[in-house]
């Protein structure tokens, strides 16, 4: 059959609607407030040759680019004619998934007429997978969590109840595992149902025609842009604070006629701590980071990400190859956005944002290991906070802002709901944000504490305490991310385990965005408006802007 054009776009169109309804579907099934309330997912629809024709707006570029890949080998693992109707595989291996144990990801057949069609797929966070969990400090991935390879969760619609039990059984939070689980299932059942519905109404029994159109079209939108772009090799280094030491990320971004080519050599070598980062994690989020500036109007799929390549030397930290803990993979992965920016701002003056907190201000948190002893209440928690982004030529940075990640932040009554964990300050940071003619966006200053009598676990693995989000043409840097305990502690490192015991407070403050410009081109009206809405204090208005009031 040949289908027209325009009947090729409303298809595209409706297949956009599906994977939304699909991720939104995740959502609120989820038990976990990172998902439910967060929105740490991924969601898409694939051909049978496992090419991502649709993802869901609604999710973390670390899941949906990961995802792109990973479906791809897990359908290249299992025989089409094998597969039924309801059958379901997942997997939650690093180097296939999303980069770390906590994530999984499912992929369910698609079938029409007794025959496979496509494939939906989905990712999404569970809190706790046993180990010692969602920290840095593993030595090898084993430390970390329960691996399960590749494997069928779902067989003709029976759920592998064995499998569950050994998830649950390997969980601090069993219950939460469970339904994030059944979650991921009825996510991948709705886009199955919905896709099918809609092969059905459009009178197509087969999705090759649609999906040779999206692909080709998209490919063929993002060549028109690289062509337009200039020619070259451009390199940034990044230096970042790492756990023993601080680490340098290297690249190398290289414009071709018919491609992007970024390059990893140069980057430091492994830690010996969780904060390693798979390739996959790594192309990710870089990958996402040039597509926000480099054809955005193009949808994400399989033809929209062909013309960019990414490559790392075998176990630098951010291609650390199978064993590597990789827990807090995230910490590292979510800089990328700011070293290829470093790159490509060479290339593209004046069209580059300024660097940003980047790295989310994930906390997990769980209960001491004396708790369920002595009474208290067993649970493992993770919270999601936000610095500022960088500002951008023509605007200011985004305060409390997830960039490049797009998880939403930890909401404080939800929080409170499922933990005894009591947050008692949330607000912005004053003079956070960098000063420029354009201001970087302003982290936050939160405190927290036990809402009871025992303490608290805290694994820190963050980003931007020592080295702060730098500035662009002329633009300063944005603040300093900073955790203590109590008012009058002193400093902590930005990774590792803390006690927080009953009674202290945990003081953290997020980073803030870097500024784009000299501070003394941003207009006095501006300037006012920002000591005003109490974004910056007086001495900051007349020392670094040279506005009087």
């Amino acid at each position: 059959m040949n289908l027209s054009e325009t009947r090729l776009q409303v298809m595209w169109n409706r297949l956009l609607a599906v994977v939304e309804e699909q991720g939104q579907a995740l959502i609120r099934a989820a038990f976990s407030p990172i998902v439910r309330e967060c929105g740490d997912i991924s969601a898409g629809i694939f051909d049978v040759q496992g090419r991502m024709l649709a993802q869901a707006v609604t999710g973390t570029p670390g899941h949906i680019n990961t995802m792109a890949e990973a479906v791809k080998t897990l359908s290249g693992r299992f025989a089409v004619q094998d597969m039924q109707p309801g059958d379901i595989y997942m997997t939650n291996d690093p180097w296939i998934a999303s980069g770390h144990l906590n994530d999984f990801l499912l992929m369910m057949p698609v079938f029409l007429d007794d025959t496979v069609i496509g494939f939906t797929a989905c990712t999404s966070h569970l809190v706790d997978l046993g180990g010692l969990g969602m920290g840095p400090e593993g030595s090898d991935v084993y430390d970390e969590g329960l691996l399960v390879p590749p494997c069928k969760l779902v067989e003709a619609g029976t759920v592998n109840a064995l499998l569950i039990e050994i998830v649950k059984a390997n969980s601090r939070e069993p219950v939460a595992n469970e339904g994030d689980i059944y979650a991921l299932i009825a996510c991948c059942e709705a886009g199955a149902v919905r896709l099918s519905g809609m092969m059905q109404e459009f009178g197509i029994n087969r999705l090759d025609e649609l999906a040779n159109y999206i692909i080709e079209t998209s490919y063929r939108g993002t060549l028109d842009v690289i062509a337009g772009l200039p020619k070259g090799t451009w390199h940034n280094v990044l230096k970042v604070d790492g756990y023993e030491r601080e680490i340098e990320l290297h690249a190398a971004l290289t414009i071709e006629a018919d491609k992007i080519v970024l390059d990893f050599k140069g980057t430091s070598g492994l830690s010996s701590k969780g904060i390693n980062v798979p390739l996959n994690y790594a192309t990710a989020y870089s990958v996402f980071a040039l597509r926000c500036l480099i054809g955005p109007d193009i949808p994400n799929n399989a033809g929209s990400l062909a013309a960019f390549l990414v490559s790392g030397p075998k176990d630098c930290i951010l291609n650390a190859q199978p064993g590597a803990p990789v827990a807090m993979r995230h910490t590292l992965g979510q800089m990328t956005p700011d070293l290829v920016y470093g790159c490509l701002a060479q290339a593209l003056p004046d069209h580059v944002p300024a660097e940003g907190a980047s790295c989310m201000y994930d906390l997990p948190l769980r209960h001491a290991p004396e708790a369920p002893q002595t009474g208290g209440e067993q649970f493992a928690l993770e919270l999601v906070f936000s610095g500022g982004t960088g500002a951008r030529p023509s605007l200011d940075g985004l305060s409390a802002t997830a960039f490049p990640s797009g998880v939403w932040g930890s909401q404080v009554e939800m929080t409170e709901a499922v933990a005894p964990v009591l947050i008692t300050r949330r607000e912005l940071k004053t003079d956070s944000g960098g000063a420029g003619q354009r201001r970087g966006g302003l982290g936050q200053h939160i405190e927290l504490r036990s809402a009871c009598d025992e303490d608290l676990l805290l694994f820190l693995s963050v980003e931007r305490v020592k080295n702060p989000a730098r500035g662009r043409s002329g633009g300063l840097a944005g603040a300093n991310g900073r955790i203590r305990v109590g008012h009058d502690g002193s400093d902590l490192p930005g990774k590792g385990q803390v006690r927080i015991q009953a009674g202290q407070t945990l003081v953290f403050e997020t980073p803030g965005g870097g500024g784009f410009g000299l501070p003394q081109d941003r207009s006095r009206t501006e300037v006012l408006r920002d000591l005003e809405a109490g974004l910056i204090t007086e001495q900051s208005a007349r020392d670094v802007y040279g506005v009087e009031t």
